[in-house]
Protein backbone atom coordinates (compact mmCIF):
# COMPACT_ATOMS: atom_id res chain seq x y z
CA UNK A 1 0.00 0.00 0.00
CA UNK A 2 1.59 2.84 -1.42
CA UNK A 3 2.09 6.08 1.55
CA UNK A 4 1.23 9.52 0.23
CA UNK A 5 3.55 12.43 1.89
CA UNK A 6 1.93 15.59 2.77
CA UNK A 7 3.21 18.13 0.78
CA UNK A 8 5.89 20.51 2.31
CA UNK A 9 4.21 23.60 4.31
CA UNK A 10 4.22 26.94 2.34
CA UNK A 11 3.44 29.14 5.18
CA UNK A 12 7.25 30.37 5.92
CA UNK A 13 7.26 31.79 2.58
CA UNK A 14 4.13 33.65 2.78
CA UNK A 15 5.72 35.27 6.02
CA UNK A 16 8.78 36.13 4.55
CA UNK A 17 7.06 37.87 1.67
CA UNK A 18 4.34 39.79 4.39
CA UNK A 19 7.57 40.53 6.49
CA UNK A 20 9.52 41.80 3.61
CA UNK A 21 5.84 44.44 2.56
CA UNK A 22 6.13 45.37 5.80
CA UNK A 23 9.83 46.39 5.75
CA UNK A 24 9.24 48.12 2.35
CA UNK A 25 6.26 49.90 3.49
CA UNK A 26 8.26 50.81 6.53
CA UNK A 27 11.28 52.13 4.21
CA UNK A 28 9.16 54.36 2.02
CA UNK A 29 6.78 55.90 4.91
CA UNK A 30 9.22 58.60 5.84
CA UNK A 31 9.41 59.69 2.12
CA UNK A 32 5.79 59.76 1.68
CA UNK A 33 4.74 61.63 4.47
CA UNK A 34 7.74 64.39 3.72
CA UNK A 35 6.69 64.60 0.74
CA UNK A 36 2.59 64.67 1.59
CA UNK A 37 3.66 68.05 4.04
CA UNK A 38 5.79 69.08 1.21
CA UNK A 39 2.44 69.23 -0.80
CA UNK A 40 0.04 70.15 1.87
CA UNK A 41 2.44 72.06 4.35
CA UNK A 42 1.57 76.26 3.89
CA UNK A 43 -2.24 75.01 4.25
CA UNK A 44 -1.99 73.20 7.45
CA UNK A 45 0.55 75.35 9.51
CA UNK A 46 -0.68 77.30 12.44
CA UNK A 47 0.81 80.15 12.16
CA UNK A 48 2.07 82.31 8.95
CA UNK A 49 5.49 81.25 8.47
CA UNK A 50 7.41 84.34 7.33
CA UNK A 51 5.46 86.91 9.86
CA UNK A 52 6.80 87.63 13.98
CA UNK A 53 4.26 85.44 16.24
CA UNK A 54 5.38 86.11 19.64
CA UNK A 55 8.33 86.77 21.67
CA UNK A 56 11.57 85.72 20.49
CA UNK A 57 13.38 82.27 21.87
CA UNK A 58 9.96 81.26 23.17
CA UNK A 59 10.64 77.49 24.50
CA UNK A 60 8.86 74.37 22.43
CA UNK A 61 5.40 73.90 24.47
CA UNK A 62 1.96 75.41 24.72
CA UNK A 63 0.47 77.87 21.95
CA UNK A 64 3.84 77.22 20.09
CA UNK A 65 4.67 73.32 19.43
CA UNK A 66 8.32 73.88 18.29
CA UNK A 67 9.02 77.62 20.15
CA UNK A 68 10.38 80.46 18.03
CA UNK A 69 13.42 81.92 16.56
CA UNK A 70 15.18 84.99 18.00
CA UNK A 71 12.63 87.05 15.70
CA UNK A 72 10.04 85.65 17.11
CA UNK A 73 8.77 83.65 14.25
CA UNK A 74 7.22 80.32 14.83
CA UNK A 75 9.59 77.20 14.17
CA UNK A 76 7.06 74.41 13.99
CA UNK A 77 5.36 76.67 11.31
CA UNK A 78 8.56 77.29 9.35
CA UNK A 79 9.91 74.05 9.01
CA UNK A 80 6.72 72.71 7.46
CA UNK A 81 6.73 75.64 5.07
CA UNK A 82 9.99 75.21 4.25
CA UNK A 83 9.70 71.20 3.50
CA UNK A 84 7.85 72.59 0.12
CA UNK A 85 10.64 74.88 -0.67
CA UNK A 86 13.87 72.19 -0.31
CA UNK A 87 11.32 69.89 -1.48
CA UNK A 88 10.16 71.51 -4.70
CA UNK A 89 13.98 72.42 -6.03
CA UNK A 90 15.38 69.01 -5.31
CA UNK A 91 12.17 67.70 -7.08
CA UNK A 92 13.18 69.96 -10.28
CA UNK A 93 16.85 69.74 -10.16
CA UNK A 94 16.57 66.07 -10.15
CA UNK A 95 14.99 65.66 -13.45
CA UNK A 96 16.27 68.75 -14.92
CA UNK A 97 20.13 67.66 -14.35
CA UNK A 98 19.14 63.58 -14.69
CA UNK A 99 17.50 64.50 -18.30
CA UNK A 100 19.98 67.02 -19.69
CA UNK A 101 23.25 64.60 -17.84
CA UNK A 102 21.41 61.76 -20.09
CA UNK A 103 21.54 63.86 -22.84
CA UNK A 104 24.81 64.98 -23.02
CA UNK A 105 26.20 61.64 -22.02
CA UNK A 106 24.50 60.10 -24.42
CA UNK A 107 25.63 62.64 -27.28
CA UNK A 108 29.14 62.63 -25.87
CA UNK A 109 29.45 58.62 -25.23
CA UNK A 110 28.04 58.07 -29.42
CA UNK A 111 30.72 60.41 -30.77
CA UNK A 112 33.42 60.45 -28.76
CA UNK A 113 35.22 57.14 -30.63
CA UNK A 114 34.45 59.14 -34.32
CA UNK A 115 36.65 61.06 -36.46
CA UNK A 116 36.65 64.59 -37.57
CA UNK A 117 35.37 68.00 -35.76
CA UNK A 118 32.38 65.48 -34.28
CA UNK A 119 34.69 63.41 -32.22
CA UNK A 120 37.40 65.97 -31.25
CA UNK A 121 34.36 67.91 -29.69
CA UNK A 122 32.84 64.96 -27.91
CA UNK A 123 36.52 64.29 -26.19
CA UNK A 124 36.51 67.99 -25.11
CA UNK A 125 33.28 67.77 -23.79
CA UNK A 126 34.35 64.79 -21.75
CA UNK A 127 37.24 66.28 -20.34
CA UNK A 128 35.68 69.67 -19.80
CA UNK A 129 33.23 67.09 -17.63
CA UNK A 130 35.93 65.71 -15.60
CA UNK A 131 37.33 69.39 -14.61
CA UNK A 132 33.67 70.40 -13.50
CA UNK A 133 33.62 67.07 -11.12
CA UNK A 134 37.20 68.34 -10.14
CA UNK A 135 35.74 71.43 -8.34
CA UNK A 136 33.93 72.00 -4.88
CA UNK A 137 30.22 72.10 -6.25
CA UNK A 138 29.67 74.68 -3.00
CA UNK A 139 32.14 77.20 -4.91
CA UNK A 140 30.95 76.94 -8.06
CA UNK A 141 27.46 77.47 -6.80
CA UNK A 142 28.66 80.52 -4.77
CA UNK A 143 30.60 82.09 -8.24
CA UNK A 144 27.10 81.34 -10.08
CA UNK A 145 24.92 82.72 -6.95
CA UNK A 146 26.76 85.94 -6.46
CA UNK A 147 26.47 86.74 -10.20
CA UNK A 148 22.79 85.91 -10.92
CA UNK A 149 21.14 86.49 -7.61
CA UNK A 150 19.21 84.33 -5.45
CA UNK A 151 15.87 82.96 -6.36
CA UNK A 152 14.12 79.78 -6.99
CA UNK A 153 14.61 79.98 -10.84
CA UNK A 154 18.34 80.59 -10.43
CA UNK A 155 19.08 77.80 -7.40
CA UNK A 156 17.10 75.44 -9.90
CA UNK A 157 19.02 76.45 -12.94
CA UNK A 158 22.67 76.32 -10.95
CA UNK A 159 22.08 73.01 -9.15
CA UNK A 160 21.32 71.08 -12.42
CA UNK A 161 24.39 72.86 -14.16
CA UNK A 162 26.58 71.75 -11.10
CA UNK A 163 24.84 67.72 -10.70
CA UNK A 164 24.07 67.36 -14.72
CA UNK A 165 27.72 66.15 -15.17
CA UNK A 166 27.46 63.40 -12.58
CA UNK A 167 24.55 62.02 -14.10
CA UNK A 168 26.20 62.79 -17.87
CA UNK A 169 29.45 60.69 -16.58
CA UNK A 170 27.38 57.83 -15.77
CA UNK A 171 25.61 58.00 -19.13
CA UNK A 172 28.75 58.40 -21.29
CA UNK A 173 30.32 55.24 -19.42
CA UNK A 174 27.37 52.88 -20.17
CA UNK A 175 26.85 54.26 -23.40
CA UNK A 176 30.90 52.99 -24.36
CA UNK A 177 29.91 49.76 -23.21
CA UNK A 178 26.81 49.44 -24.86
CA UNK A 179 27.63 50.83 -28.35
CA UNK A 180 30.15 47.94 -28.72
CA UNK A 181 27.89 44.88 -28.23
CA UNK A 182 27.36 42.09 -30.92
CA UNK A 183 23.46 42.68 -30.60
CA UNK A 184 23.76 46.74 -32.15
CA UNK A 185 25.90 45.18 -35.08
CA UNK A 186 22.84 42.65 -35.46
CA UNK A 187 20.64 45.64 -35.36
CA UNK A 188 22.92 47.54 -37.91
CA UNK A 189 22.73 44.35 -40.23
CA UNK A 190 18.97 44.41 -39.98
CA UNK A 191 18.65 47.77 -41.29
CA UNK A 192 18.14 50.01 -38.30
CA UNK A 193 19.51 53.51 -38.84
CA UNK A 194 21.93 55.21 -36.15
CA UNK A 195 18.62 56.88 -35.22
CA UNK A 196 16.91 54.30 -34.64
CA UNK A 197 19.73 52.79 -32.94
CA UNK A 198 20.34 54.94 -30.32
CA UNK A 199 16.28 55.70 -28.94
CA UNK A 200 15.62 52.08 -29.22
CA UNK A 201 18.50 50.27 -27.81
CA UNK A 202 21.28 52.30 -26.73
CA UNK A 203 19.59 54.84 -24.70
CA UNK A 204 16.94 52.59 -22.77
CA UNK A 205 20.11 50.38 -21.41
CA UNK A 206 22.75 53.43 -20.63
CA UNK A 207 20.11 55.80 -19.17
CA UNK A 208 19.39 53.16 -16.12
CA UNK A 209 22.57 54.20 -13.99
CA UNK A 210 21.25 57.72 -14.07
CA UNK A 211 18.12 56.98 -12.88
CA UNK A 212 18.90 54.40 -10.18
CA UNK A 213 21.53 57.72 -9.43
CA UNK A 214 18.70 60.01 -9.07
CA UNK A 215 18.19 59.70 -5.29
CA UNK A 216 21.56 60.90 -4.83
CA UNK A 217 21.29 63.91 -7.16
CA UNK A 218 18.11 64.40 -4.87
CA UNK A 219 19.97 64.26 -1.43
CA UNK A 220 22.78 66.11 -2.86
CA UNK A 221 20.44 69.17 -4.05
CA UNK A 222 18.42 69.44 -0.54
CA UNK A 223 22.13 69.44 1.35
CA UNK A 224 23.66 72.47 -1.70
CA UNK A 225 20.36 74.37 -0.76
CA UNK A 226 20.71 74.31 2.92
CA UNK A 227 24.02 74.68 2.33
CA UNK A 228 23.70 77.76 0.49
CA UNK A 229 20.94 79.09 3.48
CA UNK A 230 23.44 78.62 5.82
CA UNK A 231 26.07 80.80 4.43
CA UNK A 232 23.72 83.24 3.75
CA UNK A 233 23.92 83.53 0.17
CA UNK A 234 20.68 81.04 -0.60
CA UNK A 235 16.99 82.22 -0.57
CA UNK A 236 16.42 85.77 1.08
CA UNK A 237 14.71 85.93 4.08
CA UNK A 238 12.23 85.53 5.43
CA UNK A 239 11.85 82.81 3.17
CA UNK A 240 11.29 80.01 5.51
CA UNK A 241 14.16 77.53 4.30
CA UNK A 242 15.93 74.98 6.16
CA UNK A 243 19.94 76.18 5.76
CA UNK A 244 18.66 79.62 6.65
CA UNK A 245 17.02 78.27 9.39
CA UNK A 246 19.42 76.78 10.98
CA UNK A 247 21.93 79.69 10.40
CA UNK A 248 19.31 81.74 12.20
CA UNK A 249 18.97 79.72 15.02
CA UNK A 250 22.77 79.20 15.50
CA UNK A 251 23.05 82.03 18.18
CA UNK A 252 20.41 80.68 20.56
CA UNK A 253 21.74 76.87 19.88
CA UNK A 254 25.04 78.25 21.44
CA UNK A 255 23.67 78.87 24.91
CA UNK A 256 21.44 75.71 25.08
CA UNK A 257 18.13 76.94 22.89
CA UNK A 258 18.27 74.41 20.44
CA UNK A 259 14.79 74.03 18.86
CA UNK A 260 15.15 76.76 16.32
CA UNK A 261 18.02 75.13 14.29
CA UNK A 262 17.57 71.51 15.83
CA UNK A 263 14.21 71.14 13.90
CA UNK A 264 15.15 71.95 10.11
CA UNK A 265 18.47 70.38 10.80
CA UNK A 266 16.64 66.97 12.10
CA UNK A 267 13.99 67.64 9.01
CA UNK A 268 17.06 67.56 7.01
CA UNK A 269 18.77 64.88 7.88
CA UNK A 270 15.47 62.99 7.98
CA UNK A 271 14.84 63.60 4.15
CA UNK A 272 18.00 62.80 2.77
CA UNK A 273 17.79 59.74 4.99
CA UNK A 274 14.79 58.09 3.70
CA UNK A 275 15.88 59.58 0.14
CA UNK A 276 18.72 57.00 -0.22
CA UNK A 277 17.18 54.85 1.69
CA UNK A 278 14.19 54.40 -0.72
CA UNK A 279 17.06 54.78 -3.86
CA UNK A 280 19.12 52.09 -2.24
CA UNK A 281 15.64 49.78 -2.04
CA UNK A 282 14.85 50.72 -5.18
CA UNK A 283 18.22 49.83 -7.04
CA UNK A 284 18.70 46.72 -5.10
CA UNK A 285 15.24 45.57 -6.16
CA UNK A 286 15.99 46.62 -10.08
CA UNK A 287 19.41 44.72 -9.55
CA UNK A 288 18.01 41.66 -8.56
CA UNK A 289 15.24 41.91 -11.42
CA UNK A 290 18.18 41.51 -13.65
Amino acid sequence: MAVLTPAPARAPRTASRRSISIVTVLMFLPLLVILTIALIGPWIVPFDPTKVVGAPSLPPGGEFLLGTDSTGLDVFSRTIAGARIDVFIALAVTVVATLGGILVGLTIGMNEAGRGAGGFAARGAARFLDLLEAVPTVIVALVVVSFFGTSSITMIVTLSVILAPIQARLVRTEVLRVRGDAYLDAARQAGLSETQLVFRHVLPNSSIPALQNASVVFGMTVILTAALGFLGVGLPPPTPEWGSMITRGAGDAAIGKLWAAGAPAFALCVTVASVAVVGRRLTTGARRSH
